[in-house]
């Protein structure tokens, strides 16, 4: 059995080769696949087969894919230009013989009103398209989206417009473990699973920094234009401080709150707590 990973240069991909290792696959039956393999030599050094491919290289991606019969493919980084890239992708694992694909698509892709999550529903289509069977993992928020914070959460408090919004997010490490699970067990082609840990508010998430750090922080809500200011005061572009506001948008929608526990049941455990995690990244030096 040969398992190919793409984006393995990257934290998601990265952390889904070593679950893969984790859970006993022999490192020559993985392939990890990025553009900067210079980064993955530690995994070659443990057997690893590492190969260099583009999700805009279609003869790359052909030549990286060949002999695979198992494909995660990892959603690609660059919002917009991800459909034609998964298109990419798709076709040639169509051409290699692949014979299941898991994608990692976003929280209740299908009714989400969060603007990524088009390119996501596009891509499913794609995959439904394609003959091909496939799992779709659809993972929450990943926790480090917001623990990657924490200095200036201490600092000057946490700032947003999600209101009570919840936010059902898992660690990455996590979401990894579950790729992992459906890549290496039987059954779960055709499934969907919507993926994410105990869900938290931003205010919950105030709290849950308080103490755990033992500092005070608190959570101020505004309205989203003026959330989308306070980050171009900080020094965001004015469509990147734009795009961090849509999203607290979808967040008090409801569109990142996950019900029930597929991630638990893949991993075979409880998600990582936040408190866990606010510990583990508090625990870090900070730079």
């Amino acid at each position: 059995m040969s398992i190919s990973v793409t984006g393995a240069t990257g934290h998601l991909g990265r952390l889904a080769v070593e679950a893969l290792l984790a859970r006993g696959v022999p490192a020559a039956e993985i392939v990890a696949i990025g553009r900067r393999i210079e980064t993955l030599a530690d995994l070659a050094d443990r057997g690893v087969v590492v190969r260099r491919a583009d999700y805009t290289d279609p003869e790359a991606l052909r030549a990286a894919f060949a002999g695979a019969e198992k494909l995660l493919l990892v959603s690609g980084s660059e919002i917009g230009q991800r459909l034609p890239q998964h298109r990419n992708a798709i076709a040639a694992a169509k051409e290699a013989g692949v014979r299941l694909i898991a994608y990692t698509s976003v929280a209740r892709a299908d009714s989400s009103s969060l603007g990524i999550a088009a390119e996501h529903r596009a891509t499913e289509q794609l995959l439904a398209e394609s003959g091909i069977p496939h799992v779709v993992l659809r993972n929450g928020w990943y926790t480090e989206n917001y623990t990657g914070q924490l200095g200036s959460y201490l600092q000057n408090g946490i700032v947003g417009s999600a209101g009570e919004g919840r936010i059902s997010a898992a660690t990455r490490a996590d979401y990894a473990e579950a790729a992992a699970a459906v890549l290496t067990e039987d059954g779960h082609a055709g499934a969907v699973y919507e993926l994410g840990g105990e869900a938290f508010t931003m205010s919950g998430l105030a709290a849950t920094v308080s103490a755990v750090t033992g500092a005070a922080v608190g959570y101020t809500d505004v309205p989203s234009a003026q959330f989308a200011q306070i980050l171009e005061g900080a020094g965001l572009p004015a469509p990147v401080a734009s795009m961090f506001a849509e999203i607290d948008r979808s967040v008090a929608a409801g569109d990142l709150h996950v019900e029930g526990d597929d991630l638990e049941k893949l991993i075979g455990r409880a998600p990582t707590s936040l408190a866990d995690a606010v510990a583990a990244a508090h625990a870090q030096p900070q730079a």
